[in-house]
């Protein structure tokens, strides 16, 4: 049977629609509230172990990039009367995090779990070379990994900690230590983690961080060692675009925020999406990460080293409108300039259960959902939300837009792409649904050799999120 992606949608909408009106009727509000998850180590509670778990699914229709076949081969791009949409129910991000403050003078935290495992990525790999055309057991039984794992000293309360290990203290931007458990959008863009997967390890590297807060000025600075990821200097091609070359050169970073109205707390270096009105928060910051020599550009002539540098800068209110009624805007503006070496860029997609390889001239992202996410240029991103009334039963619904400019070297033309979103919150941020639309471009390579714009596709995303 032909997959129908209007039926789908709507059907979506109607399940999503039909929770929200069955909640709504229900007048009696409900007491969400717990106990944190804490094991208390002496009588007064000031020692402890704090445990946090969470699970995030996604239900997906994507509407495939040009060229995408599905695990028999087929085509699944709307060519020869196929259809160009796919399906999935998916685990995006399954997490469990410890941390443990025995002293004021020293912290010790642990975090790990498993991420985008769907029916046919995250686990064991397949039999044969192409995991499209013959499939496995390779969705199965991920394994868990490390996310987190530091020690901390507190050296100058407030003022000063220094730590060490496998850590999140990013720097570039508020997004590039983003909270994964307090999203507005469904999602973080994830060229906010410019490394992702390639020298870090799910955006975390081994590195000595330092990190306090003066006044109204939020620190943190860090000097890591990143993972060896990329090609050997003598296999890089001689076409004038930079790749990742393994190299064992640290990395600098830092990011400075300057809280205007309310202060966040920094003992965790997560940063949150919204506040959902419970802060008045208008924040400035700006950012920095430069690995030396990391990409490697070689032509017929010539053969340079180049370092990777991104920069940021952005600005985040959060704040209530009415309390009483429980409104509030959340807004986000964030400019990133990242300089990877000459034309380089990086296509990524988000629980792609398509990998096949796909003509340049058909998509030169790939198949599936990937596009052009991280490059040599800038990038411009904004997201804007409103809290609606809270309704008799203490539930509420946000709003939300994202857009995204993205203007880099090696791609003729810039590309704009935008979502639009639907936050259902049924107790914050530990139980919500979202429901997101959002586009991207397609980009082929033309006879020119130039990479051009060539349309746009779409992704429509249904996610549950809870977290204890």
């Amino acid at each position: 049977m032909k997959f129908n992606p209007t039926k789908f949608i709507w059907s979506l909408m109607i399940v999503f629609g039909s929770i929200a009106s069955f909640k709504a009727q229900d007048v009696t509000t409900e007491d969400h509230s717990y106990k944190p998850l804490t094991l208390k180590l002496n009588d007064s509670g000031s020692k402890y172990i704090r445990f946090i778990t969470w699970h995030q699914f996604w239900i997906t229709a994507t509407q495939n990039n040009p060229g995408t076949r599905d695990v028999n081969g087929q085509p699944i791009d709307g060519t020869n009367n196929s259809s160009q949409w796919s399906t999935d129910i998916a685990l995006r991000r399954s997490r469990f995090l410890a941390v443990a403050q025995i002293s004021p003078r020293f912290l010790i935290l642990s975090h790990w779990g498993i991420n985008n495992q769907s029916f046919i990525n995250g686990g064991t790999a397949p039999n044969g070379p192409n995991p499209t055309t013959t499939p496995s057991n390779q969705g199965k039984k991920p394994a868990f990994f490390l996310h987190d794992a530091w020690t901390e000293y507190r050296i100058i309360p407030t003022k000063l900690y220094v730590g060490v290990g496998l850590h999140y203290w990013n720097g570039v931007s508020r997004m590039s230590s983003h909270s994964t458990l307090n999203f507005m959008p469904v999602d973080a863009p994830i060229f906010n983690w410019s490394n992702i997967e390639a020298t870090d390890q799910f955006a975390r590297q081994f590195g000595i961080y330092a990190k306090g807060q003066l006044g109204k000025l939020d620190y943190r600075v860090a000097l890591n060692k990143p993972f060896v990821n990329g090609t050997v200097p003598s296999a890089v091609p001689k076409n004038g675009i930079a790749v990742n070359v393994t190299n064992e050169n640290y990395a600098t970073a830092g990011y400075f925020s300057f809280m205007l109205k309310d202060k966040e707390s920094n003992v965790l270096p997560f940063y949150a999406g919204s506040y959902y009105g419970g802060k008045d928060i208008f924040n400035i910051g700006v950012g920095f990460y430069n690995h030396k020599g990391a990409s490697l550009v070689k032509t017929n002539t010539d053969s340079t080293f180049q370092n990777q540098l991104a920069l940021g800068a952005d600005v985040f209110i959060d704040k209530p409108i009415d309390k009483a009624k429980g409104t509030a805007i959340s807004i986000m503006g964030t400019l990133y300039y990242l300089n990877y070496g000459d034309n380089y860029v990086r296509n990524i997609g988000i629980l792609n259960e398509h990998v096949n390889a796909v003509p340049t001239t058909m998509s030169f992202a790939g198949s599936g959902n990937t596009q052009p996410t991280i490059g040599t240029g800038f990038i411009g991103y904004l997201q804007a939300g409103y809290m609606l009334p809270k309704m008799k039963d203490g539930t509420s619904f946000m709003p939300y837009v994202t857009a995204t400019y993205k203007d880099f070297e090696r791609l003729k033309d810039p590309s704009f792409q935008w979502a639009a979103g639907l936050n259902y919150i049924i107790s914050g941020h530990n139980a919500k649904l979202t429901l997101e639309y959002a586009t991207r471009p397609i980009y082929i390579s033309n006879a020119a050799n130039e990479v051009v714009r060539n349309g746009t596709k779409g992704q429509l995303i249904l996610q549950s999120v809870i977290f204890l």
